[in-house]
Order: structure tokens, then C-alpha cells, then sequence
């Protein structure tokens, strides 16, 4: 026990600083899920914020016939072989022109594993803005946007992500953070799902076999990615459940290869998940009662998992402090 506990601890470590770890298993709900595959039954979308000197933000006009002349962000789908960043890179050139290099995902957006948007920070690495001579399928120029002066958009959910690439570029609330190199054939989130008390002593759940590990549960293309924390608390503590709160808090980093189409087209996204009592209670009579923190983690009913408590100061600091500030990449459920 001892000694997978101090592999957990070293691994929840690289999952902090950014890292991953290799998808050998998935816990939760694999008989549910297909392998990811692109254009089949996974969607990613790449977006990129970029801004010149002056903070005005590079827009491109849409050559689509559904939104044509329109203006939005360089964006669009990934493509069968292709790693995000490869996406990225390919959009930027093609609509606007430039080469760019990402600096770090700002936000993912999802709809369930069907429809995932990893939006980027990034910068202009070379190439010359794309202009109307140059008009082909892709888009039919680029420009560089103050935000003041009007433009025709082809939607406004754009105008949030141009306002979270602004706040990164002045006051970063987040670590830099790019997709790990490893691959993983399913679409799944890895959990650290933790529990805290008022003496700031903090519990992790694990599964016990075949070694102690961190859970993984399979997206269900009927639900939000992050319904998968839901799914593990449901099957560990079944009676505590509808009292707490599954709060997935973000993603400390995430896992995508891509090259190998059907078989590494998923994507692991390493998630902090606090598990939160709903401390709104209602007695016999209908009234609100107000619970006291609970100072140990609800009793575990299912024998796979086994909550462990931190014991290493440094990690359980760090641990606590982003519990604390979320200062992590955000994943939002666009449901």
C-alpha cells in the first residue's frame, strides 16, 4: 500500500506541473464508449487568439456560402493524422495567412465528446497577412481587429474568447498549458478527485487494482466529458452521491496524438475534481438546514476504490491552493 501510495503522489506531481502519464486503462464505463474516432463520432475544432502589438486581435472573412463576408477567429476542424497543434498551425496559415506558434490553450469548450473546441493563445511566427488577391475556400482575407470599430461577425461567442486571451496576456491566472505527446484511444477524463476538511487535510479517491492509480472513466457521447467524475463518484459511494457536488474544477493537462486515426484519436484530459458537500439541507418539514463540514470524506461502499490521504506537505500545499483558486486551464460544458 505504501508503495503505490508514493507512485500516486508522483504522479498527481507531473499531472500538477503540466505533464501526463501513459493511458494503460479506463475504469469507468468503457463498455459504454467507442474508440475516438475523427469524423465519426469525436469533433475537435482548433481556435486561435492572436494579437499584434497594439492588442488588436487577427480576424479572418469567411468564404463559406452560410456565412459569407462575415468575420471570426481563425478556426476549424482537425483533420484525420493530426495533432492539435498541427491543426492550429494549418488553420492560421490557411485563413490568414501567417505562421504562428500556440502559447497555451486558453479555455476548451465541450458538447460532449461529439464537439470539443480547444481554443489557443498564440503568435504570429512569420508569413504576410492574407489579403482579398489571395481569396480562396478558406476565407477570403485577414485583418487585424481594435474591437471598436465595427465588423460584421459571424457569431459573438468570439467576442469572450478575444476577452480571455487579453486577461491571459496581461495577468496569466493559469500555467501555460499544451497537449502531452501520449496517446489514448478512447476519450476519457482522469480524475484527482479530491476531499478537503477545515483542518486542511486533503483524501484522493484510487482504485486498488491491479495497482493503486488514479480513476479513468470514458466520456458518453450523451452526456458532458466531465459527466465521467459523476459516473466514478456514483459507482464508488452510491449513498453519498446525491449529497455532494461534483465539481470538476479544470484541466491540469491533457493527452492527444492523433496520428493514428481510430486508435489514438482520443484525448485524456487530466482534471482536478473536488467533491463538495451540498451543505443545504432540508429537515421533515421542509426547511433548510445548514450541515457542518463533514472532517473525513464520505465512506467508500464500493471495494475497487479507497480513499488515501495526502501526507506530503509540498503536494498537499499545492493541491489545496488550486482547490482553493482554480488557477487552472477551465473546461465549460456548453450544454
Amino acid at each position: 500500500m505504501e508503495e503505490g501510495s508514493w507512485q500516486v503522489e508522483e504522479q498527481v506531481e507531473k499531472l500538477l506541473s503540466g505533464q501526463g502519464s501513459e493511458v494503460t486503462t479506463c475504469d469507468v464505463a468503457l463498455d459504454q464508449s467507442k474508440p475516438a474516432t475523427l469524423r465519426k463520432n469525436v469533433t475537435y475544432i482548433v481556435c486561435a487568439v492572436i494579437f499584434n502589438q497594439q492588442e488588436e486581435v487577427l480576424m479572418v472573412q469567411e468564404a463559406k456560402q452560410d456565412c459569407y463576408r462575415l468575420w471570426y477567429l481563425p478556426a476549424g476542424r482537425v483533420e484525420v493524422g493530426e495533432s492539435l497543434e498541427e491543426a492550429l498551425k494549418r488553420e492560421v496559415k490557411e485563413e490568414a495567412g501567417f505562421d504562428c506558434e500556440p502559447i497555451t490553450l486558453l479555455l476548451i469548450q465541450e458538447q460532449g465528446p461529439q464537439w470539443i473546441r480547444f481554443i489557443y493563445l498564440a503568435k504570429v511566427t512569420g508569413g504576410d497577412i492574407k489579403n482579398l488577391s489571395a481569396a480562396d475556400q478558406e476565407s477570403l482575407q485577414a485583418s487585424w481587429w481594435d474591437r471598436q470599430s465595427v465588423l460584421p461577425l459571424r457569431g459573438r461567442d468570439i467576442l469572450s474568447l478575444i476577452d480571455c486571451g487579453l486577461k491571459y496576456l496581461h495577468d496569466p491566472w493559469h500555467p501555460e498549458t499544451l497537449p502531452v505527446d501520449l496517446s489514448s484511444r478512447h476519450l476519457v477524463q482522469r480524475l484527482v478527485l479530491v476531499f478537503t476538511n477545515a483542518e486542511n487535510q486533503i483524501w484522493i479517491l484510487l482504485i486498488k487494482a491491479p495497482v493503486l492509480h488514479l480513476p479513468t472513466a470514458a466520456a458518453l457521447k450523451t452526456h458532458a466529458v466531465t459527466w465521467a467524475a459523476n459516473m466514478v463518484v456514483q459507482e464508488a459511494m452510491p449513498s453519498a452521491y446525491h449529497d455532494h457536488d461534483v465539481n470538476t474544477l479544470g484541466v491540469l493537462s491533457l493527452q492527444h496524438n492523433g496520428r493514428q486515426h481510430g486508435k489514438s484519436d482520443g484525448v485524456c484530459f487530466n482534471t482536478l475534481v473536488k467533491l463538495v458537500p451540498d451543505h443545504v439541507q432540508r429537515d421533515e418539514d421542509g426547511e433548510t438546514v445548514e450541515r457542518t463540514q463533514a472532517a473525513q470524506p464520505p465512506p467508500v461502499e464500493n471495494p475497487r476504490y479507497v480513499w488515501f490521504e495526502v501526507q506530503k506537505p509540498t503536494l498537499r500545499e499545492r493541491l489545496l491552493e488550486k482547490t482553493k483558486t482554480t488557477s487552472i486551464l477551465p473546461l465549460h460544458s456548453l450544454y
